[in-house]
């Protein structure tokens, strides 16, 4: 996993609860379209025929697109000593 895509899921792990992907760009210090490119390749969407880990959801609501560690994703943000 890249750099980001482990502070990504420390992050979240970290929240323990649906964040915006604004608050979680500006906590990362990086741009959203990084944030979430990264995220896809956390998610579930199949990327070169290869299906994601699925660690991590992306959805849009109200308008503000959200983002929250899956039940596999937290299981590895807690094995990575996240609380």
């Amino acid at each position: 996993m890249s750099p980001l895509g482990d502070a990504i899921v420390r992050a979240l792990a970290e929240e323990g609860a649906p964040v915006s992907l604004p608050r979680l760009s500006k906590r990362l210090g990086q741009s959203g379209s990084a944030v979430l490119r990264e995220m896809s390749f956390l998610g579930d969407a199949v990327l070169g025929g290869q299906p994601g880990p699925g660690w991590v959801r992306v959805w849009q609501e109200d308008g503000r697109w959200m983002a929250a560690l899956t039940e596999r994703g937290s299981a590895r943000g807690l094995s990575h000593g996240c609380s």
